[in-house]
This record gives structure tokens, sequence and C-alpha cells, in this order.
């Protein structure tokens, strides 16, 4: 008997869970599946089934996503898991083909975006490395450069039922602003910020502190050497509206008491490294985070705004969803894009994976032409283009789902 996939129902959701937990290799907590409950709606869940047996899940959350541009719908993809003993059988493919042909038979989400657990998986459906996401780790007490505003307003630190209001306010306001944050709902606040014991990974419970524009939410990893305190501040999110405020909560973070170090999984471009009298101070690793998929071309790309004027044939290749695989010209004036098939000679000949790439201007198209995933037909084509796609500042996506 073949493999068969489904829409799941709520009576396949303690199966769903389990299936995920086990393909990811952990041990299930009685309580996960339902505090992870509203996180799903199920009818965007699907099951691969061997007989009754479910062996294989994938979710879409229905999010907003901030692109150059603004906030536009979003498939974010999510548990994303084959069972243990079942796979090299196609069942990832299957999941993959129900989403990406689903969005565009359904005429749903333009694109699709994930985290990948494994950076060799998603390249051949035709995702493409959108962002990334840079370990930072500074000293406590790193100086500034001189001149640095902080402003004059104290930091306050809040008990969580007092600060989630105002976070959640600061965040809503901020998030539209920023490339590559996503909307958030009462069950993605709940999941992004779990603080019970098991959640917390051997640190303390999230502190949250607070300015009118801008907070901090970190835990502490606590440390005592022979030598004094080396307490490890361990930052979740930071978010500001305005840079006064972004360095002053970059401050009172550097400037806390039995402390040795601030880590903090942040955006490529965190601008903390030239607040610095002495950038060196400062670790930096960056790896991949978002993984972008165009799902409709002619949908997505007019969907952001771009930095330049141009005016370009695209020759896409899309083995996966071959709706996309066409000649398709690709105009901009003023920021905004039309896009439209045609049958004129091409000047730029790349994979669907590159403009997802590109599509959150984080990663240039001339540095994929470099690595040989673009191809120029037309002198100067690839600098124009990529010029255009370029955002003003790096994508982040500030949690993982």
């Amino acid at each position: 008997m073949g493999l068969t996939i489904r829409t799941l129902a709520e009576e396949d959701y303690p199966t769903f869970h389990a299936v995920l937990v086990a393909a990811f290799l952990d041990d299930p907590h009685e309580s996960d599946a339902a505090d992870e409950r509203p996180l799903f709606d199920l009818d965007r869940a699907h099951g691969v089934f061997d007989g009754e047996e479910m062996i294989g899940t994938a979710a879409v959350l229905p999010r907003d996503l901030t692109v150059p541009g603004g906030p536009v719908p979003a498939a974010a993809i999510t548990s994303v898991g084959v069972k243990p003993g079942h796979r090299r059988r196609g069942v990832l493919t299957q999941l993959m083909r129900a989403q990406l042909h689903g969005l565009h038979d359904e005429g749903l989400e333009a694109f699709a975006t994930l985290w990948a657990s494994e950076g060799s998986i998603y390249g051949r459906y035709g995702y493409g490395v959108a962002a990334q996401v840079t370990d930072l780790r500074l000293p406590r007490g790193a100086a500034f450069h001189p001149g640095v505003d902080v402003g004059d307003e104290r930091v306050r630190e809040l008990p969580r039922e007092e600060a989630m209001p105002l976070v959640r306010a600061i965040y809503d306001r901020v998030a539209p602003t920023r490339v590559g944050h996503l909307s958030r709902t009462q069950a993605s606040w709940d999941h992004h910020l779990a603080d019970e014991e098991r959640h917390r990974d051997g640190l303390t419970k999230y502190r949250f502190a607070l300015l009118p524009d801008g907070y901090a939410v970190y835990r502490v990893k606590i440390s005592w050497t022979d030598r004094g305190p080396e307490n490890e501040v361990n930052l979740r999110e930071l978010v500001a509206a305005d840079d006064r405020t972004y360095a002053a909560l970059y401050r009172y973070l550097l400037d806390l008491d039995l402390v040795g170090e601030l880590r903090y999984f942040t955006g490529s471009d965190d601008p903390v490294f030239h607040l610095l009298r002495n950038p060196r101070l400062a670790r930096r690793a960056n790896r991949e985070s978002l993984w972008v998929r165009v799902v409709d071309l002619d949908r997505a790309l007019v969907q952001r705004s771009y930095l330049s004027d141009v005016d370009v044939v695209l020759d896409v290749a899309d083995e996966f969803c071959s709706w996309n695989a066409d000649r398709w010209r690709f105009t901009v004036k003023e920021g905004e894009a039309t896009v439209r098939r045609v049958t004129d000679e091409p000047d730029v000949a790349l994979d669907i994976s590159a403009l997802g790439a590109a599509f959150l201007g984080g990663t240039r198209l001339t540095t994929l032409a470099k690595a040989q995933h673009v191809r120029e037909l037309t002198p100067g084509a690839v600098r124009a283009l990529s010029h255009a796609f370029v955002g003003e500042s790096a994508p982040h996506c500030p949690e993982v789902f």
C-alpha cells in the first residue's frame, strides 16, 4: 500500500505532536502538546500516512512578515518532520508538494518562509537563504564611542504580568518597520516566551527591562568561579523604536553587575558593533536563519518595494513549481514592480531559489552570481537587478517558528 497525505483533523493532533517529537529525537512532555495546540490551524496542517500510521508532518502558520515596504501575508512553515524508520521514502517531498502546490492552487500566500533544521534540505524545493543570524558575545562594561546618546530615562525592570502588555504594544508598533519580523498572535507570544522550568535550560526565568519606546527580554546563566561572578546575560529579544532607546537598552544590559558576558542571537548587521569604542571586543559568528520560497513569482515580487529602477527579462528555472518556469519581464519604477510573462530574449538566467534568497533584500544577486546561482546574459543586468533588490537593512527574524 502506498503512502497517502491529507489535511489533519482535531482528532489527529495528539498523533501529529507525537510524530513531530519523535522526528526530532526528543522526549515528549505531557503538557507540551496542550500548550502548543493554540499555535496550529489544523486545516493548514498535513500528515503523511503509511496505511493508518502517521509518519510525516508539516504545517503552515498564517502570519504577516515584514518585507521591504511593509508587512505582507506569508506562509510560515513549521513542524516539518519524518518519523524515524521512514526516511528516504519521499515523505518530505509529498509534504512540500502539498504545501507549495496548495498555496498556488488556492491563491493563498505568495511566498513561504521557514527555519531549517538542516541546511542541506530545502534548497532542492526552491528555498533560498534570505537572512542570517549572528551569535553575538560582548563583555560586561564594553564602552561605547564618545558622544553616544542614551538619554536620561531610567530603564525599569517589571514583572512579566506588568511588562507583557507594554512589550506587545511596542513590538506591534516596531515590527512592521523591521524586515524579517513576523506578526504575533497570543499563541505565538506564549510559545516564544514560554517560561516553565523545562524551557529554561538551566537559566533563570525571563526578566523584562523597559523604556517607553523599547524593551529587552533576557535570562541569566548563573556562573560563579574562584575569581568571582561570571554570569552570562542571555538576551532573548531587544526591540527599540529609535536609536537612543536602542543604545540605552544595550548600555543597561552591558552595565549589569555580577556579569561576565552578554550573548544575543541578533541580526547580522546589529549596529551595536559600531557603537563600541573597541569593536574587536565583539565576538560574532553567523549562520543562516530564514529561508524563503517564492511560490507565485508574479504575485510575490510585486508585494515588496525596491531600491532603484530596473527593467530586465528573467529566465527562471523552477523544477518543483513549474508554473514559475518561464521568461518574465521584471520592471521597477519609483520602487514599485510589475511582472509579466514574455517571449523576449532574457537578460538574466536564475533558479527560483535565487529570487527567494534575494526577496528580503539581504542576499545580493551579485554575490549569488559569483557563486554560480545566477547567470548574466546581458552585460550589466545582474548589477542593476541586484541593486534594486537590496534592502536598507539586513533582514532579521527574532523568533524561531
